[in-house]
């Protein structure tokens, strides 16, 4: 019973934590923290120690599957090299300064040890990272922010191994190497695997509300196999959270992924909300652990500050070049798009003119390159960064759960495991409270308001593209009533253009000639019996210049034409509009 009551409580803690801090400025994760804290100073509460394992294979697996199925995976191509050096590089680099460092300043750890504890404080978190998102900073920042904190841990748990292996005998660098490649590779392959099999498996379901029960058992599908093959885990389910996310618009229905949509917010915001109450609530543990060591609380305290400024530092020697060179690259954008723009084209017209016989899909596809390469250039040149942004990126990278849980995967063993153990959770802790409560400042003080209309050309763009996929289909039709309708639709756009509505939707043109089908429909005038449109007939084409719309839409996400929050928002209003004609049609029937 008291469990029982624990776990509601908590689950109103969330709650309220959520609701309540917007309305402070203060971010969900914050306040849990602090309230972890309070709860585990009352006497009446006994130390609680989670077994990190618990958190590992339960919980991180599906926090990342989740935030990497909502990853645009446009923006992480774009950007894996940058991605890649975070995750990476950047990882390795400060475990081995960090190692040293330690090495240094705290008695009795050797080598092997430092660098163990440099890879605990070394990656960003990713659910630390959802703070980044409500703050309006550039989306190409919030890519790389995800895609580094997605892709770090495997890095951090990899080196923590070899480190740990380290230290009671030898390894070397090309052991450690091999080690990590094998454990992406094996990762990767699984996680591609699950996620592709998931998305035909699911296409075949029926029942929305099954579907995303099937969708639960995902990440573990990935992690599992991955873990008893010695790879990574979480690598593998972040794989099949990033197939899932971008083959969902062509695999699922709307249902199904309105479901998805609802179900795993709800899991995200259970699950970090409980990872961060869990991190307050181990403090007093950790201080008594470090107390009956005799290692001093106060020079835990110290060596936590002195690290966190540490990681601090080298992320922003390491973000400072990275800038640069992304700028450099912006810069050269505008010559290569030149020499792109120049190359012929068609290469069926030249095979003919060669002799060859014309590969009319050879030529599909290097028109599709063409213009994907293009797009990126201009995403380069809009979305190019500067040293504000850079100071974002070094800001935002907060330390979190990964911090913590690795660090409890240290052997009993171990020396001076309680003090090592108590300085990761006092950076992650830190790096939150500080970082986390100065980052909304920062990011108003240094990045300027978004002009509200800037997305208007492009949304007027999309629009376009929307209502020449729909005439399409019309058009392909041919009958006498596809025709009327298509008039119809015509003159519906032209009146919303002429009265000024230049943002409408395709729901409201829809709906204002279904308006004006059901109009003739029901007129008692002779003439209108002649140009009357059968509802069902209007239904059924609407159904089908909706998914043409969205195959144009999956086009051009696939050529990089538009910005993710764009084809974002027009493939949730077809999803929408989708939905009320197929419940309109039940109704009917």
């Amino acid at each position: 019973m008291d469990l029982l009551l624990a776990g509601v409580l908590a689950l109103l803690a969330i709650a309220a934590a959520t609701a309540i801090g917007p309305k402070l400025g203060v971010a969900a994760p914050l306040l849990l923290v602090v309230a972890g804290l309070l709860v585990s100073l009352l006497p009446s509460v006994p130390p609680i120690e989670i077994d990190p394992e618990w958190i590992i294979a339960g919980v991180l697996p599906p926090l990342l599957y989740s935030a990497a199925v909502s990853m645009p995976a446009m923006e992480f191509r774009r950007d894996f090299g940058a991605i890649g050096g975070l995750s990476v590089v950047l990882v390795v680099l400060s475990s081995v300064l960090l190692g040293l460092l330690f090495h240094w300043i705290i008695p009795g750890v050797d080598l092997a040890l430092g660098i163990a504890l440099g890879a605990i404080v070394s990656p960003t978190d990713a659910v630390a990272t959802s703070i980044v998102k409500r703050l309006g900073v550039s989306p190409r920042v919030v890519a790389m922010l995800e895609g580094e904190s997605l892709l770090n841990d495997a890095t951090a748990l990899v080196l923590l191994r070899s480190a740990i292996a380290g230290v009671a005998a030898s390894v070397t660098i090309w052991g450690v190497t091999a080690t990590f490649i094998y454990s992406v590779a094996v990762a990767g392959a699984i996680g591609a695997v699950v996620g592709w099999v998931s998305l035909r498996v699911r296409a075949r379901i029926s029942n929305p509300t099954v579907a995303t029960v099937v969708s639960f058992t995902m990440p573990f599908l990935a992690s599992i196999p991955a873990e008893l093959l010695g790879a990574s885990g979480l690598v593998a389910a972040v794989v099949a959270g990033l197939i899932t996310g971008r083959g969902a618009a062509k695999f699922l229905s709307p249902r199904h992924r309105l479901s998805d949509v609802a179900n795993w917010r709800t899991v995200e915001l259970v699950l970090e909300g409980a990872v961060f109450l869990v991190m307050g609530l181990e403090l007093t543990a950790l201080i008594d652990d470090v107390e009956r060591g005799h290692s001093g609380t106060w020079s835990a305290v110290g060596i936590a500050a002195i690290a966190l400024v540490a990681v601090t530092l080298i992320r922003a020697a390491y973000v400072a070049p990275l800038i640069r060179t992304l700028g450099r690259r912006a810069q050269r954008g505008a010559q290569v798009k030149e020499r792109l723009q120049s190359l012929p084209t068609d290469t069926a017209a030249l095979a003919l003119r060669a002799g060859r016989a014309p590969d009319h899909a050879r030529s599909a596809r290097f028109r599709t390159m063409l213009r994907r390469r293009v797009a990126d250039i201009d995403y380069f040149v809009d979305e190019s960064l500067d040293w504000r942004d850079g100071t974002i990126i070094v800001w935002a990278g907060m330390r979190g759960v990964v911090t913590l849980v690795a660090a409890q995967t240290l052997p009993a063993d171990t020396p001076n495991r309680s003090m090592l153990v108590f300085i990761a959770f006092l950076v992650a802790v830190t790096s939150l409270l500080v970082q986390g409560s100065t980052l909304p400042w920062l990011v108003r003080w240094l990045i300027p308001a978004r002009d509200p209309g800037a997305g208007a050309a492009e949304r007027r763009e999309l629009r376009e593209l929307l209502r020449a996929a729909a005439m399409h289909e019309l058009a392909e039709s041919g009958d006498a009533q596809s025709r009327l309708i298509a008039e119809r639709m015509r003159a519906a756009w032209q009146i919303s253009n002429d009265e000024g509505a230049g943002e409408t939707d395709a729901t409201d043109e829809s709906d204002a000639v279904a308006a004006g089908v059901d109009g003739e429909t029901r007129s008692s005038r002779p003439e209108a019996s002649e140009r009357r449109v059968d509802p069902e007939t209007v239904r059924r084409l609407r159904l089908r210049m909706i998914e043409a719309e969205r195959a144009a839409l999956l086009d051009a996400r696939d050529e990089g034409r538009f910005s993710a929050a764009a084809l974002g928002a027009a493939l949730e209003d077809l999803d929408a509009e989708q939905i009320s004609v197929e419940l309109k049609g039940r109704d009917g029937a």
